[in-house]
């Protein structure tokens, strides 16, 4: 069965307020074996993908190689800690667009010792429930922008036949939609080379810097 333009969007609209993202309480208070840890995600986000007979959320394979490319801690005895589960979270949706060495820059920060800050001591549940709320509050815009875009592309292609204006329509929708998609992950991309280089400058600096104390404590002991 195909919907006609109006349908369609009606049927986004509704898919929108079915979206159920995982609240920081509905997250295991215990540690999970790999086998539990799939089981969660796997029950939690298969209504978000394409094909839910078909699609895989996350192996054994996909996990091992997250931690073999530092995206990941490794398990402690072999279990999961809420912290893993918060971070695979933020792996599951970001891999959908960015590259295996983006995330790894993006969550570096997050990954290291399970904090941000030890002056402020911001754990990943913190991290997780601000993002959580963020992303909550900014569906309603984001479904403002939808039908916004819809509305523009149903004024493309006036003079078109009857038979080839819906498709038309449809497409100019499609490509405005994935222009937006284009530019943004082009902003990411930027910002997150710039994170990149910043944090390469701040390691050689620190190696130059332990370099130089190591080369005055050995002129220092040459003298003595």
């Amino acid at each position: 069965m195909t919907l006609d333009n109006d349908d369609l969007l009606n049927s986004i609209l509704a898919s929108l307020e079915r979206i159920d993202n995982i609240k920081l309480d509905e997250l295991p208070n215990i540690d999970l074996y790999m086998d539990q840890l799939t089981t969660f995600m796997d029950g939690r986000l298969r209504k978000t993908t394409r094909y839910p007979d078909d699609d895989k959320i996350l192996t054994k394979t996909m996990i091992n190689n997250y931690a073999k490319n530092d995206l990941l801690p490794p398990p402690v005895r072999k279990k999961y800690s809420r912290d893993h589960v918060i971070l695979l979270l933020f792996i599951y949706y970001y891999k959908s667009i960015l590259s295996i060495n983006d995330i790894q820059t993006l969550l570096e920060p997050l990954n290291s010792k399970f904090h941000i800050s030890e002056d402020g001591n911001i754990t990943l549940s913190d991290v997780y429930k601000e993002i959580y709320e963020m992303e909550e509050e900014h569906l309603e815009s984001f479904r403002d922008d939808i039908i916004k875009n819809f509305e523009k592309s149903q004024t493309t292609f006036e003079d078109a036949a009857e038979s080839e204006k819906e498709k038309l329509q449809m497409f100019s929708f499609i490509s405005l939609l994935s222009y937006d998609i284009f530019l943004k992950k082009l902003i990411i991309e930027k910002m997150l080379d710039n994170f990149a280089a910043k944090n390469k400058t701040a390691e050689e600096l620190k190696k130059a810097e332990k370099k130089h104390k190591e080369k005055k404590k050995d002129k220092n002991s040459s003298k003595e």
